[in-house]
């Protein structure tokens, strides 16, 4: 846990902007380089296969950029929130694939115009050259993943198995790797090609390997999290109490998750992403999930003292891009765990938050929000009904407008079901709130 600096920003750069704008221009340097390398290294043998050349190269940057991407690079994750990013990944990906058959048909109508031969008979031919056909592989396998990546057969697949079979994507980079250092006209075009893409290559992998593998493995070293407690909050949700050494060098804030594992309870393999539901703190921190699944519905079982595996915190759903005094906390369900643990981090301004749920008895947590809401001074509003029965939608423009008359004065956070997310969001668009001061993050791993 990290001292926490919740002092209202007053001008400069946002955070989310910041880190935007860094990546951009990461990509534009990138882009320039890899026009100049092209127009550099001379034409093809013919036209095709110069236009072969030209998508090649491209393909080979949105690979490493589809790595970055999924790094979870700390100071990223922070700023721009892993959904965000996962969903630049997603899109970055459909054009790496468009831009990978792009490619690839064009080296074999080069080669088959060059040759005077059928692109059936020069594409046979190509499959026995090494480097071509590592290409050819590591196409099929984008396919593959861009196919399972589709929303009809995502909805489909359990997420262990889409997980798994989207791990093929490190495969499929790591052919293209070997399928570009034997094609050596990319490599070997001139001394700074080869340092540049060694470079670029060496850091995308290096980023990689450092946020999700090396990290989270010294991090559990580290810090050795175990359970020390598991509270039934009510008929389906509990809380889980994890504690571990040195937990006051862990850089975890208020309203991030973690992405959780309980060996010996469930399967290595099996993590489940779960906010924190109480400031991260120097003795500890607290998971509360509700049962959705056999996953969070098994956690109440978890031994007291068996060892927990935590990767993360991740998230930028946190009072680093507060930017206004006064902030609306907006929750739905079990989406109140981070807005409560949020309530316990100091902050300045005054604060309201709006509490969606079906019954009284369906508000997890309650007794802590009310608490720690009183502790602030401020107003909670707890918003009981069914969706559709209310005349007056609580959050309609006009709803929110009523419960919080100076909204767009504030900054407003948002965690709850995608449906009731979506819907806060189009009303606070039709509120004219900044887009600056609209915070919203969907906590999952895909």
């Amino acid at each position: 846990m990290t001292t926490a600096n919740n002092a209202v920003r007053r001008g400069g750069v946002p955070p989310v902007d910041a880190a935007r704008w860094a990546m951009g221009a990461f990509a534009v340097v990138n882009a320039v380089i890899v026009e100049a390398l092209f127009l550099s290294a001379g034409s093809g043998k013919n036209g095709t296969l110069t236009s072969a050349k030209f998508f090649g190269l491209h393909a080979a940057v949105l690979m490493l950029f589809q790595l970055l991407l999924v790094a979870r690079l700390p100071w990223l994750d922070r700023r721009i929130g892993m959904d965000r990013l996962t969903v630049w990944h997603r899109w970055n990906g459909f054009l790496l694939l468009w831009t990978v058959l792009t490619h690839a048909t064009l080296v074999v109508l080069g080669y088959a115009r060059l040759d005077d031969a059928s692109p059936a008979a020069t594409f046979a031919a190509l499959s026995g050259v090494p480097a071509s056909l590592l290409g050819m592989l590591a196409a099929a396998l984008l396919v593959v993943i861009a196919a399972i990546s589709t929303r009809p057969l995502r909805r489909r697949l359990r997420y262990e198995v889409w997980h798994g079979l989207h791990l093929l994507l490190y495969v499929a980079l790591g052919l293209s790797f070997v399928h570009q250092l034997q094609e050596t006209t990319t490599f070997t075009s001139s001394a700074f090609a080869t340092a540049y893409w060694w470079t670029l290559w060496l850091f995308a992998f290096g980023a990689l390997l450092t946020g999700r593998v090396a990290l989270p493995l010294w991090r559990n070293a580290y810090h050795r999290f175990h359970v020390t407690a598991v509270v039934p909050e009510s008929d389906d949700v509990v809380s889980v109490y994890v504690t571990g050494r040195h937990l006051d060098k862990l850089p975890a804030r208020a309203g991030q998750f973690c992405v959780w594992r309980f060996p010996g309870h469930q399967h290595w393999w099996l993590a489940n992403p779960f906010s924190l539901s109480a400031a991260p703190t120097a003795q500890g921190l607290r998971l509360t999930a509700k049962a959705a699944g056999s996953a969070s519905a098994g956690l109440r079982h978890v031994p007291v003292g068996s060892r927990a595996v935590v990767e993360g915190p991740y998230g930028a759903f946190t009072a680093l891009h507060r930017s206004r005094p006064g902030a609306v906390l907006i929750a739905g369900g079990v989406g109140i765990t981070p807005v409560r643990a949020m309530l316990e981090e100091e902050a300045s301004g005054d604060v309201v938050v709006l509490y969606r749920v079906r019954s009284e008895a369906d508000a997890v947590l309650l007794d802590e929000v009310r608490h720690l809401v009183g502790l602030r001074g401020g107003r909670l509003h707890l918003l009981t009904g069914r969706t559709g029965e209310a005349a007056a939608p609580p959050f309609a423009p006009a709803g929110l407008h009523s419960l919080v008359p100076d909204i767009t004065d504030r900054d407003v956070y948002v965690c709850g079901p995608p449906a009731m997310t979506a819907a806060v969001l189009n009303s606070l668009r039709e509120l004219r709130v900044p887009a600056r001061q609209v915070h919203a993050e969907k906590f999952g791993l895909a």
